[in-house]
């Protein structure tokens, strides 16, 4: 299966990977069908942590659009993170992987509190570990808590999971034209105003010298394709 170029990874899944054809809620096909992925990419030897966006069950900025506090926006979408979280977990544990979920709000009964040198033994035991909350903190996106979450485990880079192969000069969706990047500074991206993630986290990345590749969950060996280091995507670093 070749060897991983990188030896502990943190996978950003937006909660988009969760919902299947309806765009909401969670449909258990399309949850098997990442978690499979995810063992496969397991198989490859690399240490996994992800990051679960909570977007298939809400989103604080447009709850703000029609009149709700933000942060109290937030912290609803925050536990649509949990929701996906567990869902994973049960997922993974019935292809027999043995996982932890962790939450940035204590929700005891569900997972575990996040401690970050916990999380780091559990990696070391071949654990597959699934943050949840985000930061724990309003105005801060789940892209943003991936990076965070990334530096604090010491992740060999920062794996975006996306539905388009990497990052174009425009929308691939909108524009047949559009011309694809395979590497790009975080000064470029930053500059380019990129959608596929936020300026915090791309700034949070640029300053701790974190590399990011932003690449397409499809075919199903993407993910361990990705850990080995093919160049299926757009690796984003300091330096091209």
């Amino acid at each position: 299966m070749g060897q991983p170029q990188y030896k502990r990874v943190l996978v950003k899944l937006s909660g988009d990977f969760m919902s299947g054809p309806s765009g909401f809620g969670i449909d258990p096909k399309t949850v098997d069908a990442v978690s499979a992925q995810i063992k496969t990419a397991s198989e490859v030897g690399a240490e996994i942590a992800i990051v679960m966006g909570g977007g298939n069950f809400w989103r604080g900025a447009e709850a703000q659009d029609h009149g709700m506090d933000r942060a109290m926006a937030d912290y609803v979408g925050m536990a649509g993170t949990v929701m996906n979280a567990v869902t994973l977990q049960d997922s993974l544990e019935r292809m027999g992987l043995v996982t932890r979920v962790q939450t940035a709000i204590e929700m005891r009964e569900l997972a575990e509190p996040y401690i970050r040198r916990r999380a780091i033994r559990h990696l070391e035991k071949g654990r597959i570990v699934i943050f949840g909350a985000g930061t724990g903190n309003p105005y801060f996106t789940t892209d943003t808590a991936a990076a965070l979450r990334a530096m604090e485990i010491n992740a060999d880079i920062l794996l975006k999971a996306t539905k388009v192969d990497g990052i174009y000069d425009s929308d691939p969706l909108k524009n047949p034209e559009a011309v694809r990047f395979e590497r790009l500074t975080y000064i470029e991206a930053l500059n380019m105003g990129v959608k596929v993630m936020d300026a915090t986290a791309l700034s949070l990345c640029m300053d701790n010298d974190l590399p990011l590749m932003v690449f397409k969950l499809v075919p199903p060996d993407s993910l361990s394709r990705a850990i080995r280091g093919e160049p299926i995507g757009t690796l984003v670093g300091n330096s091209k």
